[in-house]
Order: structure tokens, then C-alpha cells, then sequence
């Protein structure tokens, strides 16, 4: 494709859509990624309700490492699919 037309193109979802935003409830790109995680199979509002008491706790890669996956999955079992994401 050629850069003009791509430009265009990212141009006019910019105009259509650059409006929206994100709907989950983040302050860094890490909180953002444990966020999309959790979104699939479930609602924005649902994760919102989860990862705002869980990132009060929890909210950097090194917390991540060192929680204990049980602790994990009861802050995330609103989300579905609680045990597989937990061991993401």
C-alpha cells in the first residue's frame, strides 16, 4: 500500500473513532496489558470492577511475579476464565 493512502486510511479512523477512547481504567501501558488480558470473554465494566481493587494491591510487573496464583484468581474471578488468566 502506498504511505499516502495509509495515511489517508489512518487519517479517517482517526476522525471517525479517535474520539472513544479506551474504556478500561488504567494509569500505566503494564495496568493497560493486565487489563486486556482480563477483557476477553467478558465486559469493560466487569474488569473495571475487578482491577480497581486489584491494582490498589497490585499494579507493577514485580507484584505480578511474587502473588501467589490463588490470591490471583479470587481478585479476578468476576472475569471468567479466572484460572487460565491468572496463570498468564
Amino acid at each position: 500500500m502506498e504511505k499516502t493512502r495509509v495515511i489517508k486510511i489512518l487519517e479517517t479512523l482517526n476522525e471517525l473513532y479517535g474520539h472513544l477512547g479506551c474504556a478500561l481504567n488504567f494509569k500505566t501501558p503494564f495496568e493497560l496489558l493486565v487489563a486486556t488480558i482480563l477483557s476477553a470473554q467478558t465486559t469493560d465494566v466487569t474488569v473495571n470492577k475487578a482491577t480497581d481493587v486489584l491494582f490498589k494491591r497490585y499494579n507493577k510487573p514485580q507484584d505480578f511475579a511474587n502473588i501467589n496464583q490463588s490470591e490471583l484468581e479470587g481478585y479476578i474471578k468476576t472475569c471468567g476464565f479466572y484460572k487460565n488468566k491468572a496463570k498468564i
